[in-house]
């Protein structure tokens, strides 16, 4: 919805700076040779965006009826991300191309933003296709607080939990921060709303950063990693471990959301409820909230109890 809403939005903020017809097409010599009028131009780019963004939703839940979805999460981010990222910038470059002119034939060029929009729908696709790759993982079915680990077996045990406020805080300044970018790069305002959208960027990087975490426990150990991206994250070899645990706990208890130090030690909270405990050998307890937990602990209880027999 924000890509649509600045879609049309972003040429209307425009329209008293605008000719009745803009300048759309581009020949390999850079000038205009194609016009539309304001109204078309305007909403041409948002019906296309409309378009693709239901049929991939409708692909989407598709696969997800079919396979559960875990293979559709790659190219959908893919998809959207790229696409997103260059209608906006291609808007932008024909606002900015036909700002102040009377005759769309005047309109400039917008070369040095064609390769700026596409540079940056390469890497929005590149990180959604990261992120989609990290979704795809699967945990095998194991039950049972106590679980024998055969011998030269290797298993995983992972667990996902999110904010969906932190992330609508994040997605929110996410939207700023683009709207800022497309209107700085749209000519519409000066150099310091380059300043603002980077300030609204970090902001909702540091948000996503919070909003999730992923704890894995393989025959390593336990690696907690946060945000989509699943970095920054902790890590504890499986002989650094003491014990491990399940226990409910709320923010209240630990200080509040988020990464918090307490007298529990440290704690992830991202909502109130069962968590991962274990206390390290130096006698120190890591939290995290995040679902089955239980299952979590016995398998890093059985895999501190493989290597202790194999040790002895």
């Amino acid at each position: 919805m924000g890509v649509l809403a600045l879609l049309v939005a972003f040429p209307l903020v425009a329209r008293d700076r605008l000719p009745d017809r803009l300048a759309t097409h581009w020949g390999t010599g850079g000038d205009p040779d194609s016009s539309m009028p304001f109204w078309a131009a305007t909403v041409f780019p948002a019906l296309l965006w409309l378009a693709l963004a239901v049929a991939v939703l409708l692909t989407l839940w598709r696969a997800r009826r079919s396979s559960g979805g875990v293979t559709a999460s790659s190219w959908t981010g893919v998809t959207l991300g790229f696409t997103g990222v260059t209608l906006l910038g291609a808007q932008a470059s024909i606002v900015r191309a036909n700002l102040d002119r009377t005759d769309w034939r005047d309109a400039g060029s917008v070369t040095v933003w064609a390769v700026v929009t596409l540079a940056g729908a390469v890497a929005v696709g590149a990180v959604a296709l990261l992120i989609g790759r990290r979704a795809r993982v699967t945990v095998p079915p194991v039950a049972g607080p106590a679980l024998e680990i055969p011998e030269g077996q290797r298993f995983v045990w992972l667990s996902r939990v999110s904010n969906r406020w932190l992330h609508l805080t994040a997605a929110v300044c996410g939207i700023v921060s683009v709207g800022a970018a497309v209107t700085a790069m749209g000519g519409l305002t000066g150099l310091h709303t380059v300043w603002s959208a980077a300030t609204f960027a970090l902001a909702a990087v540091a948000l996503l950063a919070c909003a999730s975490v992923q704890a894995r426990v393989t025959e390593k150990g336990l690696e907690v990693a946060f945000g989509p991206l699943g970095w920054p994250a902790r890590r504890w070899a499986a002989d650094a471990i003491a014990s491990a645990w399940a226990e409910n706990r709320s923010a209240m208890q630990v200080g509040g959301w988020g990464y918090r130090l307490s007298g529990l030690g440290t704690t992830v909270m991202l909502r109130g409820g069962e968590c991962l405990v274990i206390r390290t050998v130096k006698g120190k307890d890591f939290a995290v909230s995040v679902d089955d937990a239980e299952r979590g602990a016995a398998l890093l209880n059985s895999l501190m109890a493989q290597r202790g027999a194999g040790t002895a």
